[in-house]
Parts: C-alpha cells; structure tokens; sequence
C-alpha cells in the first residue's frame, strides 16, 4: 500500500445523488436503472407518489385513501396534486411550440376549439399510457371499482386552452369515458372554476351543482358520466391536461354516448375503447357510436 492513498466508498458516484432542479436525491448505476427508476417519476409530485405506493400496498382500502386525496362531498370527486411545477411550466412550452408550428392539428372534441391531441406529439406510449397503467389504474381500482376502474385499458388524451380572447368556458356536458382525469397546467388566470353536478340519468331539474376550484399541477379524478362543465375565466390563460380513461370491459355491454348495446364499425385512429368479440366478429353487429 502506498503512503498517503486515500478512498471512498463506490456507493460515492452511484448512490445520493442530489439534483437540484427536481430536488431529489437519486441512484446511478448505469443509464438503464437511472430511466427506469427516474425518468416516469421526476415529474410527479411525491404527495401523489404516495397516494400510488398506499394504493398498492397490502393494507389499501377507499376509507385509507381518503385520507390522502381531497374528496367534494356527496359526488364521488377527489383531489390531489399530480404534477410538479416545473414540469408543467416545460410542458406548456412544448404545446405552445406545437401550436406555432405548420403541422397539422386536430383538436380535441365538438366543444373545445382550442387545444392539442396529445397523440399527435407521440406522448400516448411515452407519457399518458404509463401514466394511467403504473400511476391512474390503482387509484382507480379502488375508487372506481363500479365504472371499470380496475379494468381500464385505453384513453383518449389531449390538452386545452381557455382565454378571454379564445374558449371562455364550457358547457355542461358528459364524457365518453368510463373515468376522468383533469389536471390544471396553467398559466395564470382567475376563476375558470369546474362545476359538476350528478350523473347524466337524474333530471336537468333535480341535479345539484358544486364548484370545484382549479390548482396548478393538481388533478381532479370523476366519472366519465358525471354532467359537469367549466366557468368562464375573466382574465389570463388557462391549460388543462384531460384523459379520458376506458374500460372495454363496461363500454362493450353499453355504449356511454347512445346507452344502447354498441354496435361496432371500423374507424380511423384510435376508436373510442370498444373491443371486437366473437359475436361481433361474424357480422352480426353494426356500430355507429365511434362516429356520433
């Protein structure tokens, strides 16, 4: 041994690792582990994090849940943040960027004129289905165990924009999902607020409203049925993140738009989470619903 050596543990250039952008501190051992472990978390806040591990540990049940997501009494909608700050703030940029180009765009629905299908930026198998398979799906299982939560197996995602001078607000309406995710990206605006009242079967006249009030970074998770719209912002910008989760477990008995047994179609891009059986595949059905 020669005189003066020192030395350090290895676990000096692996372990504990502090990045001080995402404030997190962080195992290297090769690029593989780092993405694996890192890459679909760093974005997440660690309040939702822990929602996730309570979900999916041996002792989960809805009553400990609600200890950890804000619930909106009598309705069946929890709260609880989702995205970290910066993340947002990036991921407005690149939307922003997609908007100024010349490539073509669809936008989102019938109701929203403003806004990005998130399939056409190549996020559905990098970003939106790892995040509802790892991340939605235990939540929920356990919230939605009635609407096919625990079998959710498609989505559509896309994000889009309020402003004073593009879409105010948003009528109400019902979505083609089985459950919702809504999360607020930004940037800043004043009021905006959801309302969401009951399920689209109770009568216009019976139904009661509650207001639920938009946090950045933060999601609001309901179900796809639940009649609901958005107030008018008054001044600024506002994004939202919507997935519209699926179950063809529940949409193939019952088509949530018609209410009537799915009869199926071929159509373009991704359909809407209905699923061939056998019955259907000798002919004997016909489906439209894709199309409405």
């Amino acid at each position: 041994m020669s005189a003066g050596a020192s030395y350090s543990c290895a676990c000096f250039y692996t372990e504990n690792i502090f990045i001080a952008e995402y404030q997190l501190h962080a195992s290297f051992t090769d690029e593989q582990q780092f993405t694996r472990d890192y890459e679909r978390e760093s974005f997440l806040t660690e309040e939702f994090l822990e929602v996730v591990r309570f979900c999916e540990s041996p002792n989960a049940s809805l009553e400990g849940l609600l200890d950890y997501v804000r619930s909106v009494p009598g309705k069946r909608i929890y709260c609880f943040p989702v995205f970290v700050p910066e993340f947002c703030r990036d991921f407005l940029e690149e939307l922003e960027n997609f908007e100024k180009s010349l490539l073509e765009k669809g936008r989102p629905n019938t109701m929203n004129n403003y806004g990005v299908l998130l399939n056409e930026l190549g996020l559905d198998e990098s970003f939106i289905t790892p995040l509802r398979e790892k991340y939605l799906h235990p939540l929920a299982s356990i919230l939605y165990p009635d609407w096919g939560g625990g079998c959710l197996d498609s989505h559509k995602a896309f994000v889009v924009q309020y402003s004073v001078d593009k879409d105010l607000d948003l009528s109400s309406h019902y979505d083609n999902s089985e459950v919702t995710l809504n999360v607020s990206l930004g940037k800043e605006f004043t009021d905006g607020n959801l309302y969401f009242s009951d399920m689209r079967e109770v009568p216009s006249g019976e139904r009661r409203y509650a207001e639920v009030e938009h946090t950045i970074g933060h999601g609001i998770l309901h179900r796809g049925q639940q009649v609901h719209g958005a107030l008018p912002v008054t001044s600024g910008e506002r994004w939202n993140l919507i997935i519209w989760m699926r179950a063809s477990s529940i949409r193939n008995k019952q088509c949530p738009m018609c209410n009537k047994v799915p009869q199926l179609v071929e159509t373009m891009g991704e359909g809407d989470g209905f699923t061939m059986t056998k019955k259907e595949d000798r002919g004997e059905t016909v489906d439209v619903c894709t199309l409405i």
